[in-house]
């Protein structure tokens, strides 16, 4: 963990790969990623944690997958959202984003369960910023 300041748009410029997060830093037992992201995620669900966004550019929908059925929330720059733990959800930026996400270390990013994962999805815990 670096003990300088970290300007997100330079760490963005760091690397072109999407959906494939990397880690900017860390609080306490949580990892702070950031993501370039564009076209649709899959459906998953993380059963143990939620999942906070924060739209650094563009906008990210979610689908949601909730008891009440199915919804989206639009999130534009800079919106912030939280996945509730448990619920199943799809990320998706038609036109392009920059994410932050805010997780604990660890974490997967095509959840608990996952179904087939899409060449264009990188199933990670988060690379270091700089690879």
């Amino acid at each position: 963990m670096s003990n300088e300041p970290i300007a997100l748009d330079e760490a963005l410029t760091s690397f072109d790969a999407l959906w494939s997060p990397r880690v900017v830093t860390h609080v306490n037992d949580y990892d702070v990623r950031i993501a370039k992201v564009e076209g649709e995620h899959i459906w998953h669900v993380h059963q143990e944690t939620d999942e906070f966004f924060l739209v650094l550019d563009g906008e990210l929908t979610i689908g949601l997958r909730e008891p009440a059925g199915e919804r989206t929330v639009r999130l534009p720059r800079g919106s912030v959202f939280t996945v509730p733990r448990g619920t199943e959800h799809r990320p998706s930026a038609p036109t392009g984003a920059a994410i932050l996400m805010f997780e604990p270390t660890g974490t997967s990013s095509v959840g608990d369960r996952p179904t087939e994962i899409p060449a264009h999805i990188d199933a990670t815990t988060g690379h270091p910023l700089g690879t």
